[in-house]
């Protein structure tokens, strides 16, 4: 099963540097999210599923991870996974909780963005790390989440589904009234299976998605530079 592979992109219009990435994710069903995406999208599935992604890492905008020490910031999103109908997979995105006032409101005004002002922590401890978040602004201030994962051994070759979840090449977004696709490109992840060592979480239920139990998937990165496109059409 094939879900694609990084699309080229021949001018870059931002980079960014993603580290201590961690996802987890929930399978839902295609009927009860579809209603949540932009037009001429639909729901991607895996063996009649879709899923909702809670993904928490820390952002340096600049792009380079020498630069991440003294200019990244914490950032969490509730995502969930797009076909378009040119056949482009991406994710969009339900809320982006950061720590950083300037960006919030600099991506909600230019890429129309659901950013979110929170107050945030990552936390690491040896093969541990801790994700905070307390919503500030503008919706739900009293929205939370915290967890805790340890990572374990990288993975050699990533199950289908393990490709699903991280190979996503673009994000889908309403602006201005029409939907957008924005591409983007990364070189592979260096994945790790992680375990959950607490979750308390209310960001995915704040997005109106029910999820029950513990997530399908948990897993962990240390970190990949990522490159964004030009955006176009996604009819």
């Amino acid at each position: 099963m094939t879900f694609g592979s990084p699309r080229r992109i021949d001018r870059s219009v931002l980079t960014q540097w993603w580290s201590d990435v961690t996802f987890l994710h929930w399978r839902v069903s295609p009927a009860a999210v579809e209603h949540l995406l932009p037009a001429g999208t639909r729901p991607d599935v895996v063996g009649g599923d879709t899923f909702v992604g809670l993904v928490a890492f820390r952002l340096c905008p600049l792009g380079w991870p020498a630069l991440a020490g003294r200019w990244s910031f914490p950032e969490t999103n509730v995502r969930l996974y797009t076909v378009d109908r040119r056949g482009r997979r991406g994710v969009v995105f339900l809320s982006m909780d950061a720590s950083n006032l300037p960006f919030v409101l600099g991506a909600r005004a230019l890429a129309g963005l659901p950013y979110m002002l929170s107050d945030m922590v990552v936390r690491r401890d040896g093969d541990e790390v801790t994700y905070t978040c307390r919503r500030r602004w503008p919706h739900r201030p009293d929205a939370t989440s915290t967890f805790t994962v340890r990572a374990g051994e990288r993975i050699v070759r990533p199950s289908p589904l393990e490709e699903f979840l991280t190979g996503r090449w673009g994000l889908h977004t309403s602006l201005l009234g029409r939907t957008t696709y924005l591409p983007s490109h990364h070189a592979p992840w260096e994945l790790s299976r992680a375990t959950i060592v607490c979750c308390d979480d209310d960001l995915v239920a704040s997005a109106k998605i029910p999820v029950f139990g513990e997530p399908t998937s948990v897993l962990y990165s240390p970190g990949v530079q990522a490159r964004f496109g030009m955006p176009s059409c996604a009819a």
